[in-house]
């Protein structure tokens, strides 16, 4: 019983490692003024919300967050992003849908990441924040963290606070250029990489990007082979 136990948490690691990845993001116009970039590291663990896991993941693959604008930026609250700067992304069949929700395991705690969410129930989809102080009390309202920062909150605090200006609905059907002619100031990612990182050296130099290749060998570990117990 006990060999059986350990096989199927095997199992389950095997399954959560795959979508537990470390992922790079550069910035641009920290602090709202062009030339000023910078970059930060999250950590997804998949053991605290797969279903949120294994959507990030998705959407790294499709490169969905290049270009993005962090549109809804609170002081000591959050930081929002997660919409497409192209129209026709946004309503694509494949990203335009929903994941089932998380239980909530981790606490929203500074540094920690979530989805937004509409306030119904499995209704998460693109939209994350990170949190920028810790936010307990958003934890009974079902946000689930997937993700935590891990080098370089530094460079997220100098997001620009944009506040709760832009209109999420325009982003939708006009995309970034509604963003860039009435909110130019917005801090944007460049490029969000999945990474191999020593956890030592600094990824924003020595980081190294994988393909799409070389995550599937990375990350996908092989399940153990089960051998029925003798009949008794």
């Amino acid at each position: 019983m006990i060999r059986w136990v350990v096989a199927f948490l095997l199992i389950i690691s095997a399954a959560s490692n795959e979508n537990s990845v470390t992922i790079r993001f550069r910035l641009q116009k920290l602090d709202g003024f062009d030339g000023r970039e910078g970059c930060f590291v999250m950590q997804v663990n998949a053991s605290w919300a797969p279903n949120g896991a294994s959507r990030m993941k998705d959407l790294l693959d499709a490169n969905f967050f290049d270009g993005n604008r962090f549109f809804r930026v609170r002081r000591a609250f959050l930081a929002q992003w997660g919409i497409n700067g192209d129209p026709a992304v946004n309503f694509d069949a494949r990203i335009d849908t929903t994941i089932p929700d998380d239980p909530v395991l981790q606490s929203n705690r500074r540094g920690f990441v979530s989805y937004a969410a509409s306030g119904s129930p499995n209704s998460r989809s693109t939209q994350m924040f990170i949190n920028l102080v810790d936010n307990p009390y958003l934890d009974s309202q079902r946000f689930a963290p997937f993700a935590e920062v891990v080098h370089g909150m530094e460079v997220v605090d100098r997001i620009y606070k944009v506040g709760e200006g832009p209109s999420q609905a325009r982003i939708f059907t006009e995309g970034n250029a509604y963003l860039d002619s009435e909110y130019p100031r917005l801090t944007y990612i460049t490029v969000a990489e999945i990474i191999e990182w020593d956890g030592f050296t600094d990824p924003c130099v020595n980081g190294s990007a994988l393909g799409s290749t070389e995550r599937a060998a990375t990350t996908a570990a092989p399940a153990p082979v089960l051998t029925p117990p003798p009949t008794p």
